[in-house]
């Protein structure tokens, strides 16, 4: 994993620190410029964002599309499978995350969109929207920068994966349909259907996992296992850095024009957000340490509950309600929320794993020296 990244977190002004690559000691404030960078292109060339939106891949532009793909490709080909077997059958953390995914994240969601948006039911609909969709793409990145657990990851990114396609629809007709009646207020029919999220997940999921499992299968044969975690994985792991900044650029090109024609509505929208993304996190955390979780899976656990499929969510705000709806700028304003703060929560993790796991190895003296080697 990036492991410079989590130990500059932790050992900043150290000497570790200093030997840091610029990418990795500066992380923070390269994804800010991949901000500005995105909306100045979408400001300065007003063609661009139609240009690349004119080609997609499902429902997703292709440019982000592609920015996706590549930087979960690099965390997926450092999953040692060999070790898959032994974490799925671990029921008690994957119960947690099951709880925390499924019944906690789209319950506080609701909660914070009809409390903080009352009076704007086009985009409560949209932020209840995204909290049913759970991560399963840039939540990779968050808990490989956070020195989160690689192989549990991608089990629970599998796992969402299949209750997404399962438990979706259901919950959306819970959501936006049953309890707003119970409430007294207006339901909303949420048409969507099973294949459209099953292709999100194939895609997005499976191209990117597919292409780690063979290239660790062929390239551990054939060159063997030695050079793959020593030559190829520390060429290959900041790969995964570049495509999250491309990836950033993409979306503000493409959607970053809306902080700058409805700033008032960004903030309403931003606030149970923001919220959101904090008490997720944090209830996760304290619930998996509380239940003597080591810190890499507690950190795995945190950022697969904080984080959200804003694919999948932008997707069926799209197709059920259009391009130009406040249910689709909803969704729309989750990613461009979601990065910056994840961003930030990947530092309170590793900062609360420092306090609350000192013997973990990760934390310990001599831990510094070995930061430096990717694994």
């Amino acid at each position: 994993m990036t492991s410079q990244t989590a130990n500059a977190a932790v050992s900043v002004g150290g000497s570790v620190f200093s030997r840091l690559s610029v990418l990795d000691r500066f992380l923070p404030l390269w994804i800010f410029i991949a901000m500005a960078v995105g909306i100045g292109l979408g400001r300065l060339f007003p063609g661009l964002a139609p240009a690349l939106d004119s080609i997609k891949l499902d429902t997703v532009s292709l440019p982000i599309a592609i920015g996706l793909l590549w930087m979960m490709y690099p965390v997926l080909a450092k999953v040692k499978y060999g070790k898959i077997p032994a974490i799925v059958g671990n029921w008690k953390m994957s119960a947690t995350s099951l709880l925390l995914n499924w019944v906690v994240g789209p319950a506080l969601m609701f909660a914070l969109a009809w409390l903080l948006l009352p009076n704007h039911p086009e985009y409560r609909t949209g932020l209840i929207i995204v909290g049913l969709a759970r991560c399963i793409a840039m939540v990779l990145i968050w808990n490989m920068l956070a020195c989160g657990d690689n192989e549990y990851a991608a089990v629970l990114v599998a796992i969402n994966s299949v209750f997404q396609i399962v438990m979706y629809t259901i919950l959306g007709y819970f959501y936006l349909t049953i309890v707003p009646g119970l409430l007294g207020a207006q339901s909303v029919v949420l048409n969507i259907s099973i294949w459209d999220i099953t292709k999100s997940v194939l895609i997005f999921l499976g191209i990117p996992l597919a292409a780690g499992f063979l290239t660790r299968l062929i390239l551990g044969r054939v060159k063997g296992d030695e050079w793959y975690e020593t030559k190829f994985v520390p060429r290959l792991s900041p790969t995964a850095i570049v495509g999250l900044l491309f990836t950033i650029v993409m979306m503000f090109s493409l959607k970053g024009e809306v902080i700058l024609e409805r700033p008032l509505d960004v903030v309403r929208i931003a606030l149970p957000l923001l919220l959101y993304f904090g008490i997720m996190f944090l209830v996760s955390f304290g619930v998996s340490y509380l239940l003597k979780f080591p810190y890499a899976d507690t950190a795995t656990i945190s950022f697969t509950a904080a984080s959200n499929n804003f694919e999948l969510a932008i997707a069926v705000a799209i197709a059920v309600f259009g391009l130009a709806s406040g249910e689709a700028l909803a969704t729309v304003v989750g990613p461009l929320v979601e990065v910056p703060v994840l961003v930030g929560l990947v530092y309170v993790s590793l900062w609360l794993g420092r306090k609350l796991y000192p013997n973990d190895p990760l934390w310990r003296a001599g831990s510094a020296s070995n930061a430096l080697r990717t694994d």
